[in-house]
This record gives structure tokens, C-alpha cells and sequence, in this order.
């Protein structure tokens, strides 16, 4: 392939390349093939981004892959001054640090440096960037297709046709079990929950909760019973009291007495930010176990001139000014050496008297040391916006410039997200910001998942396959639902889900956090109908719900010492309709785990003749007629009846019609199944 059929791979959809051409000389036309063949033929990716200043990256692009992201980018061809240069990613490869602030321009050195840069971290690139086929030119690499299950011709490249995961969101299911008590609503969420979190549901019961308990173990699943005192502060987000320990502020951490009102997570924001958190994972940031900076980047001169910014974005650093001291040396490790330094120095004008808490000291001690390589920066503009947000990739540096005289201390950044105009902070950090330069910011406050929005909205990464997770509301029709859930009766949809083409986020009330539900979670209601009718629930959640209706199932049961409890259920089911409705029937759990006569004795003394008082409010008559045990003239099987004669004195006698008095069958005297419900 000549210069100029390579140079056609790059030329195409790359308009600020295609400019620039015309006018690079031959030296740096014939680099630039030899660096982009050097690239190709280690069988790395070359492929066009939206990304300011960027020509091209290389390394490794598989959208279809849940791990590609940041680190996966090994290089950029950009452009600075209307030059193009090589630089490269130095968070991706432990020895590209030594290049951290090399940019390259197109001779002999540029491709000595990728010739090195390969060779030395062959086995770290091939392990990273799973180099399972062949390198892409720009131009080949095939745009996402509508249906995510395709293959590609990147698929076509391996020989492989179910190469690329369905990293499609699938539509969330909202389903509520729905029937009269016993009928195995609770029992069948766990093979429903299981299911739906992409498991293979077995049929071993023991094998089935084996895998139930496990997901719950990782988070995948919750389970939360409904009653009358709940309410929003406990389902979504709350108000409590909190101990004053020490208070975050520009000045670091301070003790502080008495307790505030903070905002507190319910049960279904917690697994939302599970969810949410999974939806993390494999993209170019992880944010756990990072700190979270405020940094101001404005001029200090008085000027409306943005160029300290401005440099910064595109030089890929951070910088802060606060005295002309070169603090690289390891003594400065102790904040001690910092404020000695800076006395000696007169910062501030204050000799002896600076102190350690001084903005002068303080400072560049967070800037040099508290800040690890992997934090964010959020860069502010004034106190009630943000910019800019990036990684910290560097160690602590000191680079005097003439346009910047007074900006000394630097760190390397990897900015992730930029807009100039700035968005209001409190989308992502709801206290806002205090003027103070830097300063660390609480990351129990960040919300971390719209600040993952932000950046992946200028990154060319993706999304993820993500694992579903599942909520499980037992008995919710016992609860207030419009009081509990809140916003949540809309946000809940499906289709006003996260990611959805009518995605909907709400600002909470106590947080004043942006907050929407992620399509991967679903969520599971059982209600008791003999509770609540059902039509009492339908403007609330029937339009959001899938309803599934489960019934008595007599087919369940088998004959146990003689007594055939499938014919017996269906017989008291019968008349409970009959005498009442269907939503009253009774379940087929009540009797499912019965061994023996005593234990059916048991269930009916305890469970069912009780159950029955309460249907038909102490109608005795009704009750007997469900259990087979009207007829006063012989005796019943589960009830005495005796006859109620009339007292004196009432002036009664001979009026009305006949009463009796109906008790319960004791212990000794047992039940007789064929002399009621089971009468022939």
C-alpha cells in the first residue's frame, strides 16, 4: 500500500485532517505512514473521535466489549497550532510515564519513540487490548448497527457470529403477583426474580433458593415487605439526624458539635445506586475508591481573560499559582517542609507569621500531596457551575512559563469532559462550591452517576452490558403507594427509564439530586387481594404494572391419611365464592406442607376456621356452611351447633326463628372430614 492509499484511510470523514494535509511536508507525510503502519502491523486500532484537538487515536476500539475504555486508548494524533503531533495516553502503560509530557512532531524521532514504545510493553499490550484480530483503519471499522444482535463485519474479521454481547438495554419489568392468600405469591418471586436476573431457574426448590440467596448476597436482589407506616423518607430518600463529627469545607475536615439533618438513601434509591454502579463498571472511569476535588482555574490578574483555562485544557493539566516555590524535592512529602519553604520565601509577604492553615501553605500541600494520580477534578466556574472534569495522571510538577508566570505548580490531567459555558453544579454536587481554590469535596455529596453521564457524553466509549438487578416488594398493596413512591409512580415506566427514548429525571426534594431509574432494574409487587380489592390500586400502578393473577392450585395437593385435600380445597373454595367472591378463595400453601392428620387438623383448627370468622365478620351460619356443617339436624364435623332456647323474662317465647350457638370442635373430640366438607 503507497503513501497515498494509506493516507485515504485517514483522509475520509476527518475534515480538520483533510485541511492540514496539503500543508505538511514530505518528511512529515512519510512519518505519519510510517508511524500509522508501525500501529497497524502491531495489530492495534486507528479510529476517528469528536474529541477536541484530536485527529485520531490508536490502540484498541471494540464498542461491543465491556472492558473498552480509557485505558484501551494507547495513543492520539493531534493537532496544536495547526501542527499534527504524536502524543500519548499516559494512564494507559506504566512506561509510557516517561513520555507523560512528550509531544511528538512528525520526523524520525516520532517514529523511533512508537517503535520503542511497542517493543518494550508488547506482553502488557497484547494482555490489555486482547489483540484477537487484525488492526482497523479508520475507515473500516462499522458504525453500530440498529440491532445489536447482528454481526459486524469486525465480527466477520474473527470468523466469529455471536463475537459481540447484546449490550442493548433491555425494557424493565414491573410485575405485580396478584391473588388471594396461600396461593404462592411470595413463594414464586424468588423463581421470578431469579429469571429475570438472567439465571437458569431450576427446578430443585432448594437449588433454586440456593441462587436466590446468592444474588441477594452480591446486591443483585432485595426484598422489602410493605406496611402502613411506611412511607417516601423510608422507601426513597429521607431526612435523619446525623452526628457532627467533623465538617468538610474548603479548610479540610474540622470538628464540629451537635447534629445536622442529613439526606439519607431508602430502600430503592440503594439498589438504584447498585444498579447505577454496575452501570460503571467497564466503562473509561471507575470511581471507586477515588477522591473528588473542587479546583478553581481562573485568572488570578483581575482580567475576564480565560487563558489559564484554556491552557490548561489544552496542555492537559491543572494547575494552581500561590508562591514561586519549587516543591519537587521528596522533603516535601511533610506539609512541615511546605510551610518552611514558603516563610523562607516571604509568600504572601508574611514571613515568619504564615501559617500551616494559611491558603498560601494549605494550598499547594492538597495540590502536591493529598491529591493521588486517579482523582477527579471537577473544575469550577464561579461558585455555582462547572466546566471541566478530569483524572489526575500525573505526579506533582513545577513548570515556571513567561505567559504564566505566577501558575508553577502542575499536574498532569486526562480532561474527560469540557464545556467552556459550564453546567450548574448542583447536578452533581448539590451543596455547591465555596470560592476557595482547591479544596477536597465530600463524596458521600457527588452524584456520581450523572457525573458519569456528563463524561460519557464526550467519550467515545460505548455502553456496557450491564447484569439486571431485582426489588421485590412483598404485600404492597398494604402501604400508601401514592405517599411511598412518590415520583416514582411516573419514573418507573418503562419507557421513561434511564437510556429510554423518553428517559425522565426528577430533582428530589431532600438531596436535590437529578434522579431517574435505570432500565436494568426491575421490580416485583405481591399483593393479597382478600386484603384490599385490586381495583382500589388501578389508577396507580395498573397502567405501570403487568399483572399476573395466581389461584388456588387444589392440583398441588394429594391425599395424606385419607383426607384428599385437593377435593376438599376446591369444595371450600366453591362455596367461599359462592357465599362470598373469588378474591377470598384460599390458597393451596395453607395445606401444601401437611405430613400427617394432626398436622391438617392443626392447619384447620388455627389457620382456616379463623380465616373464615374473619371473612364473613363471625357469621357462624355462613362459616358452617363453607366447612359442610349447616345442617343442624345431625352432627357436624368441625362444629358442635346446639340449640339456643330462648330466656325467660324476655317475652319472647314462641316468636322468631330458631338460634344456635356454634363452637369449635375441641382437641379430643377431632374433626370428622366425611361428616362435613367431605360428606358424600
Amino acid at each position: 500500500m503507497t503513501d497515498d492509499e494509506l493516507l485515504a484511510h485517514f483522509a475520509s470523514n476527518a475534515p480538520d485532517f483533510q485541511k492540514i494535509l496539503p500543508d505538511l511536508t514530505t518528511e512529515e507525510k512519510s512519518s505519519f505512514c510510517k508511524i500509522a503502519r508501525i500501529v497497524h502491523d502491531a495489530g492495534l486500532d486507528w479510529y476517528f473521535t469528536d474529541k477536541t484537538n484530536e485527529y485520531f487515536r490508536f490502540g484498541r476500539k471494540n464498542a461491543y466489549d465491556k472492558t473498552a475504555g480509557r485505558q484501551k486508548v494507547l495513543g492520539f494524533m493531534e493537532k496544536k497550532g495547526g501542527e499534527c503531533r504524536l502524543s500519548f495516553n499516559a494512564g494507559s502503560l506504566p512506561d509510557l510515564q516517561e513520555y507523560k509530557d512528550g509531544y511528538f512532531p512528525l520526523d524520525g524521532n516520532a517514529v523511533n519513540v512508537i517503535q520503542r514504545v511497542l517493543a518494550h510493553n508488547q506482553e502488557i499490550i497484547r494482555e490489555r487490548l486482547v489483540l484477537a484480530r487484525p488492526g482497523l483503519w479508520p475507515d473500516d471499522y462499522p458504525p453500530r448497527p440498529e440491532n445489536s444482535n447482528a454481526p459486524t463485519s469486525q465480527d466477520a474479521m474473527t470468523g466469529k457470529e455471536d463475537a459481540m454481547p447484546d449490550t442493548s438495554t433491555p425494557d424493565a419489568v414491573n410485575l405485580i403477583l396478584y391473588g388471594p392468600p396461600g396461593t404462592g405469591k411470595t413463594y414464586a418471586t424468588a423463581a421470578e426474580a431469579v429469571a429475570l436476573c438472567g439465571e437458569t431457574v431450576p427446578k430443585d426448590r432448594e437449588e433454586l433458593m440456593a441462587v436466590y440467596h446468592r444474588l441477594m448476597r452480591a446486591g443483585r436482589i432485595e426484598f422489602v415487605t410493605f406496611h402502613q407506616s411506611l412511607a417516601y423518607e423510608d422507601f426513597v430518600e429521607g431526612l435523619r439526624p446525623q452526628q457532627n463529627t467533623t465538617v468538610c469545607g474548603p479548610e479540610g475536615e474540622q470538628p464540629a458539635a451537635g447534629f445536622t439533618l442529613a439526606p439519607k438513601d431508602g430502600i430503592f434509591r440503594q439498589i438504584v445506586r447498585e444498579a447505577m454502579n454496575e452501570n460503571l463498571e467497564g466503562k473509561d472511569l471507575f470511581f471507586q475508591g477515588k477522591q473528588f476535588f473542587k479546583i478553581s482555574l481562573d485568572a488570578t490578574d483581575g482580567s475576564d481573560n480565560d487563558h489559564v483555562f484554556e491552557n490548561a485544557i489544552k496542555g492537559r493539566y491543572a494547575t494552581i499559582s500561590y508562591g514561586n516555590v519549587d516543591l519537587r524535592d521528596p522533603r516535601f512529602a511533610d506539609p512541615d517542609a511546605i510551610l518552611h519553604a514558603m516563610r523562607e520565601a516571604d509568600v504572601g509577604k508574611q514571613g515568619s507569621r504564615l501559617e500551616a492553615r494559611s491558603g498560601w501553605v494549605r494550598m499547594p500541600t492538597v495540590f502536591r500531596n493529598s491529591i493521588r494520580n486517579g482523582d477527579i477534578l471537577i473544575v469550577s466556574r464561579g461558585e455555582n457551575a462547572f466546566r471541566a472534569i478530569g483524572m489526575v495522571t500525573g505526579d506533582y510538577d513545577y513548570k515556571p512559563l513567561e505567559t504564566q508566570p505566577n501558575y508553577v505548580h502542575r499536574r498532569r490531567v486526562e480532561w474527560l469532559w469540557v464545556d467552556p459555558a459550564g453546567q450548574p453544579v448542583s447536578n452533581i454536587y448539590p451543596p455547591g462550591f465555596s470560592g476557595a481554590t482547591l479544596y477536597q469535596l465530600d463524596r458521600n455529596q457527588v452524584n456520581i452517576p450523572v457525573l458519569e453521564q456528563y463524561i460519557e457524553a464526550q467519550q467515545d466509549v460505548p455502553p456496557a452490558a450491564v447484569e439486571p438487578y431485582v426489588l421485590i416488594i412483598d404485600e404492597i398493596n398494604r402501604a400508601n403507594i401514592s405517599k411511598v413512591f412518590g415520583e416514582l409512580i411516573t419514573l418507573l415506566e418503562p419507557d421513561k427509564r434511564l437510556g429510554k427514548p423518553n428517559e425522565l429525571r426528577v430533582r428530589l426534594p431532600y438531596s436535590g439530586d437529578l434522579f431517574g431509574v435505570p432500565s436494568n432494574l426491575h421490580v416485583i409487587g405481591t399483593m393479597n387481594t382478600a386484603d384490599r380489592s385490586i381495583a382500589l390500586l388501578d389508577t396507580a400502578l395498573r397502567r405501570r404494572f403487568d399483572f399476573r393473577e395466581l389461584m388456588p392450585d387444589p392440583d398441588q395437593l394429594k391425599t395424606v391419611d385419607g383426607i384428599d385435600l385437593s377435593k376438599m380445597l376446591s369444595a371450600l373454595n366453591e362455596r367461599i365464592e359462592y357465599l362470598f367472591d373469588r378474591e377470598h378463595q384460599i390458597g393451596h400453601a395453607y395445606f401444601i406442607g401437611c405430613k400427617n392428620r394432626s398436622d391438617i387438623d392443626r392447619v384447620m383448627r388455627d389457620r382456616i376456621i379463623p380465616l373464615l370468622a374473619e371473612y364473613f365478620y363471625e357469621d357462624w351460619d355462613k362459616i358452617a356452611a363453607v366447612l359442610g356443617d349447616a345442617d343442624t339436624n345431625r352432627e357436624g364435623g368441625f362444629l358442635n351447633c346446639k340449640k339456643l332456647p330462648v330466656p325467660r323474662g324476655l317475652g319472647m317465647e314462641g316468636e322468631g326463628g330458631t338460634r344456635y350457638r356454634w363452637s369449635v370442635r375441641t382437641v379430643e373430640e377431632g374433626f370428622a372430614y366425611d361428616r362435613g366438607i367431605l360428606r358424600t
